[in-house]
């Protein structure tokens, strides 16, 4: 197993469950990727993941066989809200899909789009379910079946904050599968999206854990050790195939099967592939005291339109207001993590700058002038964005045989990674 992210962890666990003996590489010198834990100002907090989607009820019921199914906890009810333009601010509509309202007339939807762009939307969404449902990506998509105005004001900020794309990279069927079949079935996206809506479970479409996402990893790491599975970290791979994994250290590992769990850009070196370099995703977190804050200006967070003025985060979680116990534990003060991608902000950023960015964001975005004496804590943490996808190459690969899974692969998101991670597991030992 190449890899101790979550995906390798998993993947892992269950065949060691099985009785397989497995060897687990990780070239950093810790596991779980991107979900992990940092402190700050003496709070113990996510430092990447910090909720998994319920759909399917995949990740809820890994927890509970981890023995973590009490400590799921659901986020305040009040939701997030969108900024735009000069700094008008409005709550998410409620009957949305990615931001594809579900109903083109709702009060909350014409509040963020305009009544115009409203009435453009649902001339748009009148025509044949057939118009637009062969597009792929979410931009192309959306744009066919609701305009411009849909795609920028409502799903651009969801997609960016959530998937750290723009929609015209995001595949449709990678984030909701169902959902062209939906449009050729009921004849518009409107009403494609309330179907899709309507089949899942009802409740919060995102959860938690009690105490932050990280306790994920260590249970499972816990699992792997009581397992006997060979961990190894601070292990560099310098290549891998179908039948054996050799290390930076010039040592080779022969298995009957290779996983294979990093990211894109490693997997194509591997490969022996050329790989842009990636972007970054920079996390900034704030620790606080002002009870300006303590009625929650914004909900759970905001996320911010292209070419909003003013502000340079593309999103910002109040987490104090979003978790509850984030909130007990924080004993009074505020957790705010703002999300900046490069270059707006990127390695060659001082810490001063960055902490002077998110504080003024923080205000804009929030509606309340912050004063930096109020800050107890900062912390900065760094991830690479996803690549902008290829097709496979047509030449024979080094990788030719090694079983892939992660976020790569699976799509981002904890629920399509175990998912993923499970079914992998699954077919090697039925075969």
């Amino acid at each position: 197993m190449v890899g101790g992210g979550v995906a390798g962890l998993v993947a892992a666990r269950d065949l060691a469950l099985a009785g397989r003996r497995v060897v687990l590489v990780e070239g950093a010198p810790r596991l779980g990727g991107e979900v992990a834990r940092h402190t700050v100002a003496g709070i113990d907090l996510d430092a990447g993941a910090e909720s998994f989607a319920t759909k399917g009820g995949t990740v809820a019921a890994f927890l509970d066989e981890l023995g973590l199914g009490d400590d799921v906890v659901l986020p305040d009810p009040r939701g997030a809200w969108v900024q735009h333009g000069a700094g008008e601010a409005f709550p998410l509509p409620r009957t949305g899909l990615l931001g594809v309202p579900g109903d083109l007339g709702a009060a909350d939807v014409v509040a963020v789009i305009g009544e115009e762009a409203a009435a453009e939307a649902a001339r748009l969404d009148s025509a044949p379910g057939e118009v637009g449902a062969d597009e792929v990506m979410v931009g192309p998509f959306v744009r066919a079946r609701m305009g411009s105005a849909v795609l920028d004001r409502l799903v651009a900020p969801i997609v960016g904050g959530v998937h750290s794309v723009h929609p015209d990279a995001l595949p449709v069927d990678r984030v909701a599968p169902t959902l062209r079949r939906a449009l050729r079935d009921e004849g518009s996206l409107a009403a494609a999206v309330r179907s899709v809506r309507a089949l899942a479970p009802a409740g919060s479409a995102v959860a938690g854990l009690r105490g932050g996402m990280a306790r994920l990893v260590d249970a499972l790491v816990a699992d792997l050790d009581r397992l006997g599975v060979d961990v190894r970290v601070d292990a560099p791979v310098a290549a891998v195939d179908s039948r054996s994994v050799t290390l930076a250290t010039r040592e080779r590992l022969d298995a009957p099967h290779v996983l294979l769990a990093v990211g894109d850009g490693a997997a194509r070196a591997l490969a022996g592939r050329r790989a842009p370099e990636p972007g970054l995703i920079t996390l900034a977190t704030i620790v606080l005291r002002d009870d300006r804050l303590d009625v929650g200006p914004r909900g759970t967070g905001v996320l911010v339109a292209p070419g909003a003025v003013g502000v340079r985060a593309k999103a910002l979680t109040h987490g104090t207001v979003k978790w509850p116990w984030l909130a007990e534990a924080a004993a009074g003060r505020h957790v705010l993590r703002l999300s900046y991608d490069s270059p707006v902000v990127d390695a060659g950023t001082p810490d001063d700058e960055l902490r002077r960015t998110a504080l003024a964001d923080a205000s804009a975005l929030l509606g309340v002038d912050l004063d930096e004496r109020s800050v107890e804590g900062t912390a900065r943490v760094v991830w690479d964005a996803p690549l902008p996808q290829e097709a496979p190459p047509a030449s024979p690969s080094p990788l030719d045989g090694v079983v892939r899974v992660g976020g790569a692969v699976a799509g981002r998101g904890l629920a399509a990674v175990i998912a993923r991670s499970r079914r992998a597991a699954a077919e090697l030992l039925e075969g």
